[in-house]
């Protein structure tokens, strides 16, 4: 298997869809959020994914940093025009948290657990974490930029040794590689069936008179 992510192939693979309907894979870039946001203009249509292969400046939870090791995972943003209040975030890094817990535990059968508010552990240790930005737009809906890692073909020593006790990877925990390229199609397809239904309606508590 490639060690790189072609973004043509991963578009194809997802044939006709919302999340998914531009691929671009960078080789390095601060942090996919910013590359995104940099984006974004009050036109640009939702379904926007950003890759990148390294990120130097990855943001985690509560401004930590977070570790992209290159090549080892999978770090990308999608871009969302979601029908909710920009108060209800949290729904969506619950959908997206929920979308990776289970595709953890029914392909991989891995004892996944989510670790309220932004990550997804194995044993006890982190292996993906999400974080949901949402911004303002003149004009125009409002935009989430949803941040996704995903520990994926990390050795231990892939990590720095202040995040070895506590992070985990795939590979790691299967004690085999993973199919990097694989895994994001599969991960954009769940994404993509379970979006339209929760959040392209109106915002809750929205009435007409």
């Amino acid at each position: 298997m490639s060690s790189r992510l072609d973004a043509e192939v991963i578009r194809r693979a997802l044939g006709d869809c919302t999340i998914g309907r531009e691929i671009s894979v960078l080789e390095e870039t601060t942090s996919t959020n910013d590359a995104v946001l940099q984006r974004a203009t009050p036109t640009t249509p939702e379904g926007l994914v950003v890759f990148a292969e390294h990120q130097t400046a990855g943001r985690g939870q509560r401004t930590n940093r977070w570790e992209s090791a290159a090549h080892k995972g999978l770090w990308f943003s999608i871009l969302l025009r979601p029908k909710i209040d920009i108060s209800q975030s949290p729904r969506l890094t619950a959908w997206v948290l929920d979308a990776i817990a289970k595709m953890l535990n029914e392909q991989f059968s891995m004892a996944a657990t989510i670790k309220a508010p932004n990550d997804i552990q194995i044993d006890g240790r982190k292996v993906a974490g999400v974080l949901v930005e949402m911004r303002a737009q003149p004009d125009a809906r409002h935009i989430a930029i949803v941040g996704i890692g995903i520990n994926l073909n990390h050795a231990a020593e892939d990590f720095s040794p202040k995040l070895r006790p506590c992070a985990i990877s795939l590979a790691m925990a299967l004690n085999r590689k993973i199919d990097r390229q694989q895994f994001a199609v599969t991960l954009l397809r769940n994404l993509e069936r379970t979006y339209s239904a929760l959040f392209s309606s109106a915002p809750r508590g929205a009435s007409s008179g």
